[in-house]
Formats: structure tokens, sequence, C-alpha cells
């Protein structure tokens, strides 16, 4: 189904409000403008009613002659005597509990027939006793209702079009910025970058532009980031495949001797090998941004599984110079029991360590730490003795490859993801890791911070 544009969307909806409303005050119009020109006529008629009642009794030629004082208005006047006799040209309106009303000093407004005319009638009592009677005809109150009626209609329809007005210099004011908004999201889409919206419009929609300028400069830290992990993969891969190639043309063209063969078997498995642990590297990536990657979480005590991989990498150092050290809780066998995946933890762990030794000298240490959170969860910190990193280092240490392109020419690296990965998995364990440049021991501290329970993991919809 179509839709309208946002700006026809609140010119339409401000006009059908408008409507409405004057629809509403119409019928409240129409149902009072009766009842309005009824009070008024009565009013009118009540001052009248006053002013004769209370002229001095110099004879009835005055009273008689006060009908020429009605007005065109076509007003009838009676007079009620002491005694309760009525005389005026009115006389035949005026009915006996009206007569009584009068000389009881109360007031009477009714309505009641008069030469088969309806009339309003109003008795009013005068000052030296008796009363006044006034009455007019209906059609006087028929008329002043549909002036009413009638003035009402005009102000009504300037009032919608003023709320359509209205309606439309806000629509553009609104709109106006979200459709340049929406080209500028178009752009980004697109491809294009340095793009900026304009910051005007209701304070909602301005934001709405800058957010868009925040993500423009989202994007190209992105896409440099990216270009820089793809420049390093490739240059990762070309090294290899161009020792491949050129290994595997000597031996096609025959220009291997035969002593030689042994150590070219070697530089092959070595080359091949590191294509692997590469290509290995990065399928682990991409796994771990899969909506399928599952956990198997159980009660895992981490200052175990911290000494297991303490032992396996202490055995793999043994005959070079690096120390491996583990700081074990306080007391000796405590347990640091969390619900985690303790596979994935343990692949964690090698990865920092790995990266660690690979870090220090000969001579250096690394240092692996486990102890309990004090939120309920636990700590694992690997520390080294290497040259550390730099601020800018931190801020860039676990996005892929952007280490691996600045320290390949004076540091032993590996493919440039591990860090990639290592952050990975601990946001998918429902955790965090923290990187410094400088710790006790003079090198990097990576400190992953696990919480007592794993994150719930959700199964993606079936196809």
């Amino acid at each position: 189904m179509s839709r309208g544009s946002l700006a026809r969307n609140i010119v339409v909806l401000t006009t059908v409000v408008a409507a409405l409303t004057a629809a509403l005050t119409a019928l409240i119009a129409w149902q009072t403008a009766a009842h309005a020109a009824e009070q008024r006529e009565r009013d009118q008629l009540t001052r009248q009613a006053t002013v004769f009642g209370r002229l001095p009794d110099l004879a009835q030629l005055i009273y008689y002659g006060a009908q020429a004082l009605g007005g065109p208005n076509g007003v009838q006047f009676a007079v009620i005597a002491p005694d309760g006799a009525v005389s005026g040209t009115a006389t035949p309106a005026v009915a006996p509990a009206t007569t009584a009303a009068v000389l009881a000093g109360r007031s009477v407004f009714t309505r009641t027939v008069l030469g088969g005319q309806d009339v309003l009638l109003l008795g009013q009592p005068s000052v030296r006793g008796g009363g006044v009677v006034l009455t007019e005809p209906g059609t006087v109150v028929a008329q002043d209702t549909d002036q009413i009626r009638r003035n009402t209609v005009l102000p009504l329809l300037v009032g919608m079009l003023g709320a359509a007005l209205a309606g439309g210099l806000l629509a553009r004011r609104i709109a106006r910025p979200l459709a340049s908004a929406a080209q500028v999201a178009h752009r980004l889409a697109d491809g294009e970058r340095g793009v900026r919206a304009r910051p005007d419009g209701p304070r909602e929609a301005a934001e709405i532009g800058r957010a868009l300028g925040v993500l423009d400069k989202a994007l190209v830290r992105s896409e440099n980031r990216q270009r820089e992990f793809l420049l390093s993969v490739s240059h990762e891969l070309r090294t290899p495949l161009t020792a491949l190639q050129g290994w595997a043309e000597a031996l096609a063209d025959g220009l291997v001797e035969p002593e030689q063969l042994p150590e070219v078997g070697r530089v092959l498995a070595g080359e091949t090998g590191r294509l692997e642990r590469f290509l290995g590297d990065l399928l682990d990536l991409a796994r771990l941004e899969a909506d399928d990657f599952r956990l198997h979480v159980t009660a895992t005590d981490l200052a175990a599984l911290a000494g297991e991989a303490a032992a396996f990498w202490s055995g793999s150092l043994s005959g070079e110079g690096a120390e491996l050290r583990l700081e074990a809780p306080v007391p000796p066998h405590e347990q640091v029991l969390v619900d985690t995946d303790a596979f994935r933890v343990r692949q964690l762990v090698d990865g920092l360590l790995q990266n660690a030794l690979r870090a220090t000298p000969d001579d250096g240490t690394v240092v692996l730490t486990v102890r309990p959170a004090a939120d309920g969860g636990a700590e694992v910190q690997v520390r080294d003795s290497g040259p550390g990193l730099t601020d800018d280092d931190v801020r860039v240490a676990f996005d892929g490859g952007a280490l691996h392109a600045r320290y390949r020419d004076t540091r032993p690296v590996g493919s440039g993801l591990g860090l990639a990965i290592a952050h990975r998995l601990t946001g998918r364990l429902g955790g965090t890791l923290a990187a410094e440049g400088h710790g006790p021991e003079g090198g990097a501290v990576f400190t992953v911070t696990l919480p007592s329970a794993a994150p719930v993991q959700h199964r993606p919809a079936a196809q």
C-alpha cells in the first residue's frame, strides 16, 4: 500500500483536526444559538418592563401610550392593576397564573400565544403594586438565532483555512530537514562520503542530521580500517604464496638439487602451515560474527583452567628464555567458579598468552592471573614484559590487522587477527576485554572480565 508524504499527511491531519473542531464548535453554537437569542430578548424585555414599572402614576394615558415605546419588534403591552384587573393590547396573553405570580411579587417569563402567534411573555411587578406585562413575537428569536448561526460560519471557515495553512507551514518545517536527511542517507548508502545534512528544522530533525554526520565519520573510519585490513591480509597471503610459487617453479624447472629437497620441503611445509593458520584465524573471525554461534555453558573453575593453560605453555617454552608465571588465587586451590563455556575460555586464554609470548623477549616474563571480580564474576589477566603499547595502539588494538600493519617490520607478529578474535569471543561470552599499554612488568596488559553467568544464546529463526 502506497503511503503519502509526511508533509501531505501533516496537512491532512491538521485540516481534519480543524474540521472536527469546527464541526463540534458549530454543533454547540447551533444548539446554544436559540437559547442565547431567547436570553437576549428576555433581557431586553426585562429592561423595558423595569422602566415601565417605575413610571409615576400620572394617568392611564401614559401606560396605554407605552405601546408606542415598545419599539419596532411588535412588542405588546399590558398593565396588571393591584386588584388583578388586566388592561392593554397584550391582555389576551396574560393567564390567571401569570397575574397571580406578578401580584405575588414574582417575575414571569414564558412562551404563550397572542392573536394566533407564538410570543414571548414577560411579567414583572411594578413599584406601585400590580405589574407590567410585555410580549414579543417568537419570530424575533428565530431571526436572532439565524443571525447568530450565520455569524459563526465565517469564523469557522477562516479557522479551518488557518489550520490548513499552519499545517502546511509546520509540514514544511518538519518534512524539509527530514527529506534532506533521507537524501544524505541515500548518498551515504551509495558510497559517497563527506556529506552533511542541514542542521535546521525542529530539534529532533536537526539531531538526525547530526547523527548522520557522526555516521559518515564512522563509515570513513570503518572503511579505512577495512582497507588497511585487506591490505594486511593481502600482504600476509602474498608472502607465503610468493615463496610457494617460487619453489614450485624451481622444482618444475629442475633447478633444485637432490640434496636441497629436504630443506625445500621444510620451507614449503612452513609456508603452507602459515597460510593454514592465517586462514584458520579468518574463519574463526567469521564464525564469531555468525548468528548460529553456540556456547556450551557449564560450571567452570577458571583457576583450574588457567593452571592447565600455564602448564601447557610452560612446556612449550622449555629451552627458551621467556618465563610464564601463574598467579593463583589466595588461599591456594581456591576455586573461581563461573557459568561459561570452558572450551571457549581456554581458546581465549591461549590466544592472549600466545600474543604475549610472541611480544616478550627471551629473558622476559609473562604473567597469567585469575581472580574473583567484585561483582561476582571473574577476571583473567595476561601481562607481559614486552615493549608495550602506545595510547593510540590501545585505541585500535582490537581492530583486525591494525597493530600488525604497524609493527610487522619491527616486532614478531602473527596473523594480525588474534586480538580481534579474542575481543569478539569475549563479547560472545558476555564479558569485556580491556587493554592497557603498560603494566607492572612494563609491557601490555589484557584483562578479561567474565560474568558469573553466560548470556542467553538465541537460535536464529528458521528460514
